[in-house]
């Protein structure tokens, strides 16, 4: 039996951890399948505050996780594949391992959509990105690529132009699926060029370790092209890890968990941190900034209960 149980050890899961070890709940923190969440993926994180010549993004969750350590925060390796919440203690399964939870704190994320190239996979941190809002600012006076054509992909490519000198974007279809409000603003900037019917079929170069173009190929005639570039940003959406939550806790039509009060999910006792509810920001800081809030919105219902 634990007090708290965290689901996730991203910045919004270890912040939750933190607070919590702070309180003497000993949180039991399951690392997950992407352990350490997003920030393991990108490399220099300049955004972060308290860090004035920025962070590495694993050196930045290290440090988070030692802190938690530090006060008595206990890891878990592993991914949860069922919960049971309709009672409590709750059941969270790892596995074939069993445990129970007074309260559960979801910190689980999201995950960016990817095309599913292993150039991409390689080249992601050098070169491949799914956040311009972190990594924009490393493309100042470069050429970009953002792949999609949604509203996601519209917010990627308006913010690089604060940076880049031209922003293609690739999309698969003839006409852009973002809002009426979105297409304009792109239309009307001068910096966004749009390369339509096509697809990304691979991004070079590998073997240099950073990106200097995509293969591209029209989805109409097969015919393939070269397009040089320095950058690539994935704008085809998150998608929050929430799938074992289906039919347990309230989520919108995205899949992301609804916390109208604070982090309280609609199951009492249950409260969520983090990409896991955020579809809007998706940063380090506010991630964080949730899992303090879960962690005391847990000790407060915790010490409700007496």
């Amino acid at each position: 039996m634990r007090d708290v149980v965290i689901i996730g050890s991203g910045p919004a899961g270890l912040a939750a951890a933190i607070y919590a070890a702070r309180a003497n709940l000993q949180p039991l923190i399951i690392r997950g399948l992407e352990a350490g969440g997003q920030l393991t993926l990108t490399t220099l994180v300049e955004n972060y505050p308290g860090f004035p010549k920025g962070v590495q993004g694993p050196e930045l969750i290290e440090r988070m996780q030692k802190q938690a350590v530090e006060f008595g925060a206990e890891f878990m390796e592993g991914n949860v594949t069922r919960v049971d919440l309709s009672r409590r203690p709750f059941a969270v399964e790892v596995g074939q391992e069993r445990l129970e939870a007074r309260t559960l704190i979801v910190a689980s994320g999201a995950s960016a959509k990817m095309l599913g190239l292993e150039s991409e996979r390689k080249l992601l941190g050098h070169g491949v990105s799914t956040c311009a809002t972190c990594d924009g600012y490393f493309f100042r006076g470069k050429e970009v690529v953002v792949v999609g054509g949604g509203d996601t992909a519209a917010e990627e490519a308006l913010f690089l132009t604060r940076y880049a000198t031209q922003v293609s974007i690739i999309h698969r279809r003839d006409q852009l699926r973002a809002s009426k409000i979105m297409q304009d603003r792109m239309f009307r900037n001068e910096k966004i060029k749009f390369i339509w019917n096509s697809v990304v079929a691979d991004i070079l170069d590998v073997d240099k370790g950073e990106v200097t173009g995509v293969k591209l190929r029209n989805v109409k005639t097969g015919e393939e092209m070269l397009k040089a570039c320095d950058g690539v940003f994935l704008g085809i959406g998150h998608q929050p890890n929430t799938a074992i939550f289906r039919g347990q806790l309230e989520m919108d039509a995205l899949g992301y968990l609804t916390t109208p009060e604070g982090t309280k999910t609609s199951v009492p006792g249950v409260f969520a941190a983090g990409d896991v509810r955020d579809r809007v920001y998706r940063q380090a800081v506010t991630a964080a900034a949730s899992g303090c809030m879960a962690a005391i919105d847990a000790e407060k219902f915790l010490e409700a209960e007496g």
